[in-house]
């Protein structure tokens, strides 16, 4: 059969319409919006279908049967002699009461043209069907304390960001009491803040083990892909866990993707958010607990959150200055059979602006020349063909030619 097939089109829903009728707000399949301008008043009307060619700006009429209305599952959380609201993923939709049987917390079936059809459980189901939030899912985030297995001779550099990390976080661990009784606030909060690789999670590791601390790693990213739906439970839970002991640090990787601002975030932050607002205000006086974060986005994180009695205390990592590299470098090779001098300094001359992350990989390079020349050692001549490649691949980075792959 010949046919003459169009140009590749999306289907949209019109959403709605300014009142000059030029601009109208389009719905994607895909979930996301858009908008549509003419010049002319526009003849369509809420609710229509649409074929949207985004590279011609042209736009048609289809047929209504392309975008089938689906039915929905969501929890009643609102029931008036008129309006229902209907809690679905995570947002309320308005619709009309109807004449079936459903109460608050019902789990029901319904479509945004007929609302409520049908009542599937009395009582409301979760986003996800998750396990108890228990002990043995509080363990994955718990480190019990090992003191003695880091120190600061495993950081490298740095001495002062070292020493008023010691003054914010070990001292007030150690010496609760006596600042107790001297009457002085607790420290609730401390962010790190700086780029990426500077030490900010090592650092934390490190005082933890120097103070016999509990340490509760948490990785927003993690926290929100496991448990969608009850990050808030989770997190009361670690908080209660972490006070309920002698002395905790809890610490929050990546803050800014916990707890970004509310104003411009979806509503599972802004509830995150809300709860981790509510868990630094609640410790007590007797409960030894401190909250370190890490950010290299600062600006990012909700100001409420900064505020006095929660992370009020900032360090700010720099890259690191050139003594600092050499001793990085020294540090990062410690663990590795070496023979010789090897050029820590003629390196350090060579990489300002790199971050302790970037100086340990020229190790890891070097390690991997002296297996390639068949030898059990790294010596200069691999540490300065490490700096070589990891410089090489810095700059590839910064500058990636079009046709990379």
């Amino acid at each position: 059969m010949d046919a003459e097939i169009g140009p590749p089109s999306q289907i949209a829903r019109v959403r709605a319409i300014s009142d000059d009728r030029l601009t109208i707000f389009l719905e994607l399949r895909s979930g996301l919006n858009a908008t549509a301008s003419a010049t002319t008043p526009i003849d369509l009307a809420v609710g229509n279908v649409v074929l949207v060619r985004p590279d011609d700006d042209e736009m048609t009429l289809a047929p209504g049967t392309l975008w089938p209305e689906e039915p929905w599952i969501g929890v009643v959380r609102l029931r008036l002699e008129d309006i229902t609201a209907v809690e679905v993923n995570g947002r309320l939709l308005r619709l009309s009461t109807n004449a079936v049987d459903y109460q608050v917390g019902n789990t029901v079936e319904g479509r945004d043209s007929c609302g409520v059809e049908r009542v599937l459980s009395e009582k409301p189901i979760r986003v996800l069907d998750l396990p108890g939030i228990d002990d043995e899912v509080i363990a994955r985030f718990r480190r019990p304390p090992d003191t003695g297995s880091l120190s600061f001779d495993d950081f490298g550099g740095l001495p002062d960001i070292v020493e008023r990390a010691q003054e914010l976080i070990e001292l007030p661990l150690e010496k609760h009491e006596a600042l107790a009784r001297i009457g002085a606030r607790p420290i609730k909060g401390v962010l790190f803040t700086g780029d990426p690789g500077t030490g900010k999670t090592l650092l934390a590791r490190i005082i933890a083990s120097r103070a016999g601390a509990f340490f509760y790693e948490i990785s927003g990213p993690e926290v929100f892909s496991k448990w969608y739906g009850e990050t808030e439970e989770l997190l009361r839970r670690i908080f209660e866990d972490a006070a309920g002991r002698p002395r905790s640090i809890i610490f929050f990787d990546e803050i800014d993707s916990v707890a970004a601002q509310r104003d411009e975030s979806h509503e599972v932050t802004r509830r995150v958010v809300a709860q981790l607002l509510t868990l630094m205000d609640g410790f007590r006086p007797e409960q030894n607990v401190v909250v370190v974060a890490a950010t290299n986005r600062p600006q990012d994180i909700d100001r409420a959150l900064l505020r006095p009695g929660r992370f009020d205390w900032k360090i700010h990592f720099p890259l690191p200055g050139h003594d600092d590299r050499e001793a990085i470098l020294r540090v990062a090779s410690r663990p590795l059979a070496c023979h010789g001098e090897l050029p820590f300094r003629q390196i350090a001359d060579r990489t300002e602006g790199w971050s302790a992350a970037d100086l340990a990989l020229i190790l890891s390079e070097a390690a991997l020349l002296a297996v390639a020349d068949s030898r059990d050692v790294i010596i200069a001549e691999d540490t300065l063909g490490g700096h070589t490649r990891v410089a090489a691949g810095r700059a590839h980075y910064a500058h990636p030619t079009q046709d990379a792959v």
